[in-house]
């Protein structure tokens, strides 16, 4: 069916596919989330400290 170096092959493809799968996953539910709720602190941090500017003026 398979000779030794189409196996290999095989085994290689098959472990890249799982590396980049595992990858997209742990960006999906980790990274972008994190990412995301940081920017939106910061945004709310920027928006309080304008509005303490405008009223101190």
């Amino acid at each position: 069916m398979f000779e030794f170096d189409q196996y290999l092959g095989f085994l290689a493809f098959l472990t890249i596919l799982t590396i980049g799968f595992w990858l997209m996953i742990f960006l999906l539910t980790f990274v972008i989330p994190y990412w995301v709720g940081g920017s939106i602190i910061e945004l709310l941090k920027e928006k309080r400290e304008a509005r303490k500017a405008k009223q101190s003026e």
